[in-house]
């Protein structure tokens, strides 16, 4: 007679076989995102004794969570990709029940979504799902306000905005909201993963924008299946009415009662921490990363704080004098080795970096020898 595991977990990762890394690149879905703050681990075991009724349950949490923010309306999403996904189909519907039923199908409805094409990017075609289709404005790095307005016609539906730290804004948020609102239009912004700092939950909301799509899962630390959708109160409503557990265009997009319950309690946690704080205690962990990889040849490592690193980041350089390969081959060395360890490479001038979040305490000395070794060998020609 068979007798349970007494590590479930344990139990079935040995029997999977696949070796864990060390989270030690930021959150993305890729790596699996962050790490589960133990409140939204505690909040999800509590909310799996229950049943619900989950519209009502959906309804209740976004007002609790508009109040714990500080925003007009909020609802949950299935991620951010989620979040844009019922952003466009509420710009399409406006609750309207015959409309929503029919997605995608748009034909003879206002289908059309204008976009910068300096704000184009990789998650964009998520605009695309409830039947809409973009109409380009602008040009690769400007746009103005007036090319904006004069692609406005009747059959547009919204205009979207992206946040991100290195994409150009050359109109600003609120005079894209204020043109939007003089033509009866939403702002779809995506804000996924602009935090901290934490006041951006509020900033773009107050800047103007009718509905903005946050992650759940990367800072804020609830479950990465997670998202929120923060703004204006109508237009929350014409989103939710098309996500799940309705039925329609967004059905697969289903948020269980553990996620609702978990995301709640990783948002009111998140904000409960000072900012400041966590920031130095960030900075201390990356000022000792580099320290040991100050004497590498061709290596030039700092810490970095600002509008491409949201928190205090070591970001490694590879000079002219890297012998070396590039840093793509460093990450792969990194995430082959034992243990594995998985640093960030989208740095836009060749770097590579080491992002705090997601490293437990003892990780740290871990981290910052696997990657000087990897570095000294591969500037041996190892």
């Amino acid at each position: 007679m068979s007798s349970r595991p007494v590590n479930v977990g344990e139990s079935i990762l040995e029997r999977l076989g696949v070796a864990p890394i060390i989270q030690a690149g930021g959150p993305n879905t890729k790596h699996s995102g962050s790490r589960p703050r133990p409140e939204t681990l505690e909040a999800m075991e509590f909310a799996s004794r229950y049943f619900f009724q989950l519209d009502e349950l959906l309804i209740a949490a976004g007002e609790l969570l508009a109040d714990i923010i500080g925003v007009e309306a909020a609802t949950i999403t299935s991620g951010a990709s989620g979040g844009l996904v019922i952003e466009a189909a509420a710009a399409i519907t406006r609750g309207d029940k015959e409309k929503i039923a029919r997605l995608p199908d748009t034909d003879g409805m206002a289908n059309e979504i204008i976009i910068q094409r300096c704000h184009h990017f990789g998650y964009e075609r998520l605009y695309l799902v409830p039947g809409t289709h973009f109409v380009e404005v602008g040009r690769g790095t400007d746009c103005t306000l007036e090319e904006i307005e004069n692609a406005i016609t009747p059959r547009t539906a919204g205009i979207v905005h992206l946040e991100s730290a290195n994409t150009p804004k050359p109109v600003s948020l609120r005079d894209l909201a204020g043109l939007a609102d003089d033509h009866g239009l939403p702002v779809l912004c995506d804000a996924a993963s602009v935090l901290p700092p934490r006041s951006n939950l509020t900033r773009f909301v107050n800047e103007g924008a009718h509905m903005v799509s946050f992650s759940g899962g990367k800072t804020i630390r609830s479950l990465q299946s997670t998202g929120l959708l923060l703004g204006r109160a109508e237009w929350i409503e014409y989103a939710r009415l098309n996500n799940a557990p309705n039925s329609g265009v967004a059905r697969a997009q289903k948020v269980s009662k553990e996620e609702i319950f978990g995301l709640i309690a990783a948002v009111e946690a998140f904000l409960a921490i000072d900012e400041e704080s966590e920031m130095a205690g960030y900075r201390q962990h990356m000022e000792r990363t580099v320290e040991a990889l100050g004497d590498i040849p061709g290596i030039r490592a700092r810490v970095e704080h600002g509008p491409n690193h949201r928190m205090p980041h070591a970001v490694i350089y590879f000079e002219p004098g890297w012998k070396g390969p590039d840093r793509a081959e460093i990450q792969r060395r990194l995430l082959a080795g034992n243990p594995r360890v998985y640093i960030q490479t989208i740095g836009p001038n060749g770097e590579c970096y080491v992002d705090p979040m997601n490293i437990e305490e003892g990780e740290h000395e871990i981290v910052s020898r696997r990657v000087r070794e990897v570095l000294v060998d591969a500037s041996s020609g190892l």
